[in-house]
């Protein structure tokens, strides 16, 4: 079996520029104050910011696949792609992506080596909240390598703006609509032992009821194999205790961005299993040096807008980024 590298990040607001072509009227009357400043030049100079962290990724040979979120449209999606593959001399990567109902336009996306990877038809799983939001996006992947597939759903659940227990049933309606399709791909493709990696940003702890609850995610394996309905293995919780996150708020770590995965992934029956390092599961949270910054709670710099009182044109994301290692 082969090993591959699949990582996922929330690269925080990589919007298209200011007044581009691709943005609807109402998105940009929405984004008019927000966006103010945001040049040809800054989109470049956030994109080499990204890239640069992104081909130091799987010991400088980046990733496999990767999952995005808080990207505009496929035109940034694609500079962003060109830019990696630019200081990789070994990788052909091609984007997925799908324009959703979002009310700030940011959506899910993935980038993924061609020359190892094929994505079938994406699916975009709406999330039914009272206000539009980011939908869930799934593409099966196959691997050129073995002509086997693997399922990849990339989440990125309303925020906890207003509060988190305020914003909570939004979470749990985004869960819910998780399970639901977790339900159903098996169907769908005709193998009740596919694999399924679910990755995002779920603006949640592992702990917290969306996950635990209603996307019905454990830290408990048995659980996991032995349960009729699907549960999730989720991968994170090595990392609770540690005090470090993949995002941090008031000088306390989150860890809000995680990967789940199906019972197939663990119990050998899947095509794709995740892969061990030392006895333990291979996920990481991938705090580069330069991404840091100083003190007690190792924060990561922000690139964040020119508009924002957090502009660093040296920064890169608010949060980390995270990987996985999967054998096929």
């Amino acid at each position: 079996m082969k090993t591959y590298f699949i990582g996922w990040w929330n690269v925080e607001n990589l919007f298209d520029v200011f007044d581009s072509q691709d943005r609807p009227e109402w998105l940009q009357k929405q984004l008019e104050e927000e966006l103010e400043g945001w040049t040809g030049e800054v989109l470049d100079k956030k994109i080499r910011q990204l890239s640069s962290i992104i081909v130091k990724m799987n010991n400088g040979r980046g990733p496999d696949i990767l999952g995005v979120c808080e990207i505009e449209n496929e035109n940034v999606m694609k500079k962003l792609a060109v830019k990696v593959e630019e200081g990789l001399n070994h990788r052909s990567y091609d984007v997925v992506h799908h324009d959703t109902k979002d009310q700030r336009g940011i959506d899910v996306a993935f980038i993924y080596d061609r020359e190892k990877f094929r994505a079938g038809e994406p699916f975009s799983h709406v999330v039914l909240k009272r206000n539009a939001t980011r939908d869930i996006f799934q593409v099966n992947f196959e691997c050129l390598e073995n002509n086997q597939k693997i399922v990849l759903l990339g989440n990125h659940w309303p925020s906890r703006r207003g509060g988190e227990l305020h914003s909570e049933p939004y979470r749990i309606i985004a869960a819910e609509t998780l399970s639901y399709w977790l339900e159903r791909i098996p169907e769908k493709i005709g193998d009740e032992d596919i694999s399924v990696l679910i990755m995002g940003d779920f603006n949640d702890e592992p702990f917290n009821r969306s996950i635990t609850d209603y996307a019905l995610g454990t830290n408990c394996k048995e659980k996991v194999i032995n349960a009729r309905n699907p549960r999730l293995y989720n991968l994170m919780y090595k990392f609770l205790g540690e005090g470090i996150g993949t995002h941090y708020f008031s000088n306390s770590p989150n860890l809000l961005d995680q990967f789940l995965v199906n019972k197939n992934m663990i119990n050998d029956a899947g095509a794709f299993q995740v892969a061990a390092k030392g006895g333990e599961y291979d996920v990481r949270i991938e705090m580069f040096a330069e991404m840091k910054s100083g003190g007690d709670y190792p924060a990561p710099i922000r690139f964040a807008r020119p508009s924002s009182d957090w502009y660093n044109e040296n920064g890169y994301s608010d949060h980390y980024p995270i990987s996985i290692r999967v054998k096929g």
